[in-house]
């Protein structure tokens, strides 16, 4: 069974953040260059706060509010839910199913040592289940 610091060996550990003094502007910016739907709000070392593509879209776009004037602590999401990279996929999925979460910063001894989105928990468990399919396959063939 995977566990969340499976999917981090496989996809790297980057992290993207700005402070909370950035404006919105140069937090979608930052995220169109890095191809990435959210980043992480940091104050130094300390994660303060996230921000994602849903946060302008709702905080924002729909509020008729000026991206370049705004700055992102105004429109973060906090507290931040974070996990442990000994978690496994299953229980990742189900906490983000849960708490409604698309994007999930990995922390140890309040460190944050990666993120993980959903795409990557999803990939994560289909190849898990191709796998199992292609060992009862081989089985099922070798009986026959």
């Amino acid at each position: 069974m995977k566990r969340v610091c499976d999917l981090l060996h496989d996809k790297g550990r980057d992290v993207w953040s700005l402070t909370p003094d950035a404006t919105v502007y140069e937090a979608i910016e930052q995220m169109a260059q890095k191809g990435v739907g959210a980043l992480l709000v940091m104050e130094g070392e300390r994660l303060v706060g996230i921000i994602s593509e849903r946060d302008y879209a709702r905080k924002v776009i729909l509020k008729g509010k000026a991206s370049r004037e705004i700055q992102v602590r105004e429109i973060m999401s906090y507290p931040v839910i974070c996990v442990p990279p000994e978690l496994t996929v299953e229980q990742t999925m189900a906490l983000m199913t849960d708490k409604h979460i698309r994007h999930l910063p990995i922390v140890v001894d309040e460190t944050v040592v990666g993120v993980i989105s959903i795409g990557d928990v999803v990939r994560a468990i289909i190849e898990d289940k191709e796998f199992y399919i292609q060992q009862l396959t081989s089985y099922i063939t070798a009986c026959g």
